[in-house]
């Protein structure tokens, strides 16, 4: 982040009188915000880990990211997640040619999947990409999403979700305006819309990729038996869930579910919203319109708890020689060779760090000891409020 002071406010600090806020316009507002972003716990010089440690030593300077596969769909083996380049968890806003550097930077060092949706900003996190990408874009994966209820000429957000297929359309044809393509290489429905088939949605993609203007598509969030519609129907190449060691829900049937069908994984907040990173400690407040601060896993009761996780990550950091970010993506990357994290950062050296994941090996033994400590430590409260919950593995409603 520009400041990582600024990241967290503590209560009764000054900073909590003088951040700019934004007002969150309903749960729309808040179960959008809830992906990828990341802070680590030190700020680096160019070539070192949050370790201090330079030259061949050091994890942060992969000599290559390789790749991996989502379905048919090849993509660098982590990608990076571009959503709070437009706002970030704690309201203020990023400066927006640095967020374009951040992207080419990205590109340089080997990253070719970026992840946006049309509801971050809205509209704007798309704008920022497509500027960013412009002078690589064949050369790289753009991922999108649709399925809130937005209104296309103002951006106002509306209630709902809204997947009916001709609002699908719309979406993509103002899409690929904002992201400066002819095409979307992977779009996403966002969130399940309970009041449309899900074979309808997959009906109204394949109509757009009959046209070149989608590539593959995938679901978000869903009901185990929406996926299995939605596969049957047009092939789904990816999913994206909320996956890191803070939230394993997709362990017990997601994973397995895309598993059996060759469906790639794609998690956002791979880094626990910051959890992850060692940023947040038992004295974080946030400040107001900060989503984490209505999860009740952050919550003063059960934060205290929670940091047992983070007790681990950083041995793992330390006996690894990496930062705890580090750890926490190359654990998710050590599970599936078709699982690609998208950690988002709205700074360079940040995402020097979080590339660096790939370089880190974890033998089978390893693996087991820390997947075993990782589940020994059972984590207290919810991930999403209540008012947001209600969107998530969601079932869609049967085809008439």
């Amino acid at each position: 982040m520009n400041n990582t002071q600024n990241d967290l406010v503590r209560e009764g600090s000054p900073a909590m009188l003088d951040r700019r806020k934004f007002l969150i316009a309903g749960a729309g507002v808040a179960a959008v915000s809830l992906l990828p972003h990341v802070s680590l716990a030190a700020q680096v010089q160019p070539g070192q880990n949050s370790l201090g440690v330079t030259g061949a030593d050091s994890p942060q300077q992969p000599t290559s990211l390789g790749s991996r596969r989502l379905g048919a769909l090849e993509v660098s083996s982590i990608g990076l997640g571009v959503q709070n380049m437009s706002r970030k968890y704690e309201t203020t806003v990023p400066y927006r040619p640095e967020m374009i550097n951040v992207i080419r930077a990205a590109f340089d060092h080997g990253v070719t999947f970026f992840d946006a949706a049309e509801a971050y900003g809205p509209f704007e996190v798309e704008r920022i990409l497509g500027e960013g990408v412009a002078p690589f874009r064949d050369k790289v994966v753009i991922a999108t999403k649709f399925g809130w209820n937005i209104d296309q000429e103002t951006g106002k957000r509306l209630p709902g979700l809204n997947s009916r297929p001709e609002h699908i359309k719309l979406v993509v044809e103002a899409m690929l305006k904002r992201l400066r393509t002819d095409r979307i290489d992977l779009l996403y429905q966002h969130r399940v819309d309970p009041e449309v088939p899900i074979e309808d949605v997959a009906g109204a993609v394949k109509d757009l990729m009959d046209q070149g203007k989608i590539l593959h598509w995938g679901l978000s969030e869903m009901g185990l038996k929406t996926l299995r519609r939605a596969h049957a129907e047009l092939p789904v190449t990816a999913v994206q869930n909320e996956y890191s060691m803070l939230w394993r829900g997709p362990e017990k049937e997601v994973l397995p579910t895309c598993e059996e069908l060759g469906i790639g994984f794609v998690p956002w907040s791979p880094l626990g919203v910051q959890f992850l990173t060692g940023w947040i400690d038992a004295n974080t407040r946030f400040a107001p319109g900060d989503f984490r601060g209505t999860e009740s896993r952050f919550s003063p009761e059960n934060l205290p708890y929670n940091l047992a996780l983070i007790e681990l990550v950083n041995k793992w950091a330390e006996r690894k020689n990496a930062t705890p970010a580090q750890i926490a993506l190359a654990w998710l990357m050590a599970q599936k060779p078709w699982i690609v994290p998208i950690p988002g950062t709205t700074q360079r050296e940040h995402m020097h760090q979080n590339i660096g994941a790939v370089a880190i090996r974890l033998t089978p033994a390893e693996l087991a000891e820390l997947n075993a400590s990782v589940a020994a430590i059972k984590i207290r409260g919810q991930r999403l409020p209540d008012t947001v919950q209600v969107f998530s593995e969601v079932e869609a409603p049967p085809k008439r």
